[in-house]
């Protein structure tokens, strides 16, 4: 089993730097809609619904798995589980992560479960590599909306969707991205804490107080037909944050009453404030890169902006050196 598991591994590397190669040069992409080798998937899915919704959904999140890992919580409640948004070209990010932090073998007697959150994209090869990336790891989600910056709202969702649906017994739950290294050591050891009591209702990150961006050249313009007030409420950096497993649903329920917005942060910003739960500010969140050393990094929970590379190189040192103090 260990050898066919070796050759799927090494078989799905090489189609990979291929596919990322052909996809180098510009060509027209292809729809994906109703691709064969998707239906099988999507017709395990389950759809999903709280039964305590009772008004019409102005955001109904009605989208169905293509991609589905429903049993990964079924043995076992998880202490954490963290959801990395990525997009398909990004093998070599996950696989850093698989490698290093995000490895779920990481931490004796505490479960972790590491899940990569996609959309569907236009390319039906890339949608086919993402297939068999999922078939060698099983940690894979994905539904049917368009894979986008502009949908990153909809991939938070379908994350807190899944876990109210399929891993509600979980005690915390990580978001971030895939160019995010973290401290799993600090996240665990010295945010959560395992010995203790699971909190509720709580919310940790970087915490931003900010207003909307007007100028349309901007990534994180808003329209002021979007959203006319002239502040945000405070809100976590979507690059790295960690709640409790009761706010994923609360999240959720309350999204489907509350206006959509592309910015995924400042989206559930808006939810945590109609729910009434406050964002903890932590220090050792950070959502722009610091330069690596390595008693900087032991203070420190998420560091942005980091290359698969980096990640693999920090990872190593950091885990060699564990018995230097600084």
């Amino acid at each position: 089993m260990a050898s066919k598991v070796s050759c799927l591994y090494i078989l799905t590397v090489v189609c990979w730097a291929s596919a990322l190669w052909y996809f180098s040069a510009t060509r027209p992409s292809s729809s994906y809609v109703g691709h064969s080798s998707f239906a099988r998937v999507a017709s395990e899915r389950k759809n999903f619904s709280f039964t305590n919704i009772r008004t019409r959904s102005l955001n109904p999140h009605n989208f169905n798995y293509l991609i589905n890992e429903p049993n990964k919580c079924e043995e076992f409640s998880p202490f954490l589980v963290i959801l990395v948004s990525t997009t398909h070209k990004e093998f070599d990010a996950r696989q850093a992560i698989r490698e290093t932090w995000g490895d779920e073998n990481n931490f004796k007697g505490i479960l972790v479960i590491t899940l990569f959150l996609l959309g569907r994209n236009t390319d039906n090869v890339l949608n086919e590599m993402v297939e068999q990336e999922s078939q060698i790891f099983h940690d894979i989600i994905v539904e049917d909306f368009l894979d986008s910056y502009h949908n990153l709202t909809l991939k938070t969702l379908m994350g807190v969707k899944w876990i109210a649906n399929f891993c509600s017994k979980a005690k915390y739950v990580m978001k971030t991205d895939s160019d995010i290294f973290v401290n799993m050591d600090n996240l665990i050891y010295k945010l959560l804490k395992p010995n203790t009591k699971p909190r509720r209702r709580y919310f940790t990150g970087y915490v931003i107080h900010g207003g909307p961006i007007r100028d349309i050249r901007s990534k994180w313009y808003m329209s002021r037909d979007l959203y006319p007030d002239n502040n945000y409420p405070p809100f976590c950096s979507g690059t790295g944050y960690v709640f409790s497993t009761d706010v994923a649903e609360a999240i959720y329920k309350t999204s489907l009453h509350t206006r959509m917005l592309h910015l995924e942060d400042v989206y559930v910003g808006l939810c945590l404030r109609k729910l009434g739960i406050h964002p903890f500010q932590n220090s050792g969140f950070n959502h722009w890169k610091v330069s690596y050393s390595l008693c900087r990094y032991r203070r420190l929970i998420t560091v942005h902006q980091i290359s698969p590379e980096e990640m693999q190189r920090i990872w190593n040192e950091m885990s060699s050196k564990k018995h230097l103090r600084c």
